[in-house]
């Protein structure tokens, strides 16, 4: 296929922050909100950056909100779901990430474009040997089958979604730093891992 153009990106933001004990998204790192962050370092990558989260949630740099169309709070499908229904005419892809992970590749979006070969796959980031299947490029085909699937309560598992389709996987390097090394899609879910990444901060400028 040719050239993909830059892709819309989603925050998915819709957890329940429950080993965190807090609404994690809106935690300092630094002198910002860790989602703060996150839309820092995917604006550069993508045309337009919203935030997949409940209605009324106090979004930082004004992120247009963009909530689940699902009732329940059903994980980051349902996330994945309403921005695919939300692309527009011309847009084949969706690109999204966590509002927990802020020192994710700036080249993320550019290396999973790359590998878009067709308007089917799923083109998801990995590192250290692990899928990171909220890192991930989605295409505007597979809508109609994540709809299908959602509506299963038992289907809730992003992994066991993804193999329902033919999926390419791009691998980024772990980062070397003086402070020690890091996953560059390190996750944020406990007052330890916030801790881990307070370590790393100089990354993020």
């Amino acid at each position: 296929m040719s050239a993909l153009a830059l892709p819309p990106g989603l925050i998915l933001a819709g957890g329940r922050s429950s080993r965190m004990g807090t609404e994690k998204a809106l935690l300092d790192l630094g002198d910002q909100p860790l989602l703060a962050h996150v839309a820092r370092r995917l604006a550069p990558q993508v045309s337009v950056v919203k935030l997949n989260a409940p209605p009324g949630f106090p979004a930082p740099l004004a992120l247009p909100l963009l909530p689940d169309t699902l009732a329940g709070q059903l994980g980051p499908l349902a996330g994945v779901l309403a921005g695919l229904g939300h692309l527009q005419p011309g847009e084949t892809h969706l690109l999204t990430v966590p509002c927990d992970s802020p020192f994710f590749p700036l080249d993320l979006a550019a290396r999973l474009r790359a590998q878009a070969d067709d308007e089917n796959s799923i083109v998801v980031a990995a590192s250290d040997g692990r899928l990171h299947p909220v890192f991930c490029l989605w295409p505007r085909a597979i809508a109609e089958d994540l709809q299908d699937w959602l509506a299963d309560p038992d289907n809730r598992r992003i992994q066991a979604f993804l193999r329902r389709h033919r999926m390419v996987t791009v691998d980024f390097s772990l980062i070397d730093t003086p402070e020690g090394t890091i996953d560059p899609f390190l996750n944020i879910n406990t007052p330890e891992d916030l801790e881990t990444a307070r370590r790393f901060a100089g990354l993020l400028a």
